[in-house]
């Protein structure tokens, strides 16, 4: 499920990952190519990416023939998207200026936890043109294989681990956006990755809640995790999200 919109207001975890970009740029899964094609519509050229970290999605937005420009806060983020030939503006969302331009899609790929809903929700409808969405997207996976490994145990000896889960939920956000005057539909598309152990301990700390341990504690967890996992290949598996909405418009 989505993590919390409330999220917003730790802004140590908001301002973590420029510390963590590069890893974050090889280790995070983009989105699936069906759900991709699925928010291009005929009408849909110019794209807004909101909190675009390393330009993941505008990538694959702009290989798909959009004009993409990217709102991130964080410079050493942006210097990775712009290395892809993003155009990428640096604030936080409730602090860009729009400048009177329009979008056909927003977007916020992981990231819309990290905005305040009740400024960011008023201003995304704003800037959308007469045909425009707002898709709000994220990647849902936990490993499932080998079966016989369970580490919450060791996790839970450096995080909060019911705090990992879902701390909010589909419904909530969709409570959110109905409430500012979006209508909402969900798509969710299954998915099935293969990581090495080192490819899944990279993941996992381009995470806030890891990159931002201490670094004893980090180094300790990825030694444990190493011993409980033994080198062995890991499945995640769960589905990518869409939450794609339109603002309500006077006829």
């Amino acid at each position: 499920m989505p993590p919390s919109t409330h999220l917003h207001t730790d802004r140590q975890r908001a301002n973590s990952f420029g510390s963590a970009a590069a890893r974050y740029d090889a280790y995070r899964p983009g989105y699936p190519d069906a759900l991709i094609g699925d928010l291009l519509t005929p009408d849909t050229h110019r794209v807004l990416d909101v909190g675009a970290g390393t330009g993941i999605v505008s990538r694959q937005l702009s290989d798909h023939g959009c004009a993409v420009l990217a709102v991130e806060p964080d410079e050493r983020m942006a210097t990775v998207a712009r290395s892809k030939g993003i155009a990428v503006e640096i604030a936080t969302f409730e602090q860009w200026e729009p400048a009177e331009r329009r979008f056909d899609l927003v977007t916020f790929a992981a990231s819309f936890h990290w905005v305040d809903p009740a400024v960011a929700l008023p201003k995304i409808a704003a800037i959308l043109t007469p045909t425009g969405r707002l898709a709000l997207l994220w990647n849902r996976l936990r490993a499932t294989r080998p079966t016989d490994i369970d580490v919450d145990d060791v996790f839970g000896d450096y995080v909060n681990v019911e705090a990992m889960a879902d701390r909010l939920g589909t419904d909530a956000v969709v409570g959110a956006l109905t409430a500012a005057g979006f209508t909402s539909t969900i798509a969710e598309y299954p998915r099935t990755l293969h990581f090495s152990l080192a490819q899944w301990l990279e993941l996992l700390f381009t995470y806030s809640t890891f990159i931002t341990l201490e670094p004893a504690a980090a180094d300790e967890l990825r030694r444990r995790l190493t011993d409980r996992i033994c080198d062995r290949e890991l499945t995640l598996q769960g589905d990518s999200l869409a939450i794609v909405a339109t603002p309500h418009r006077e006829r």
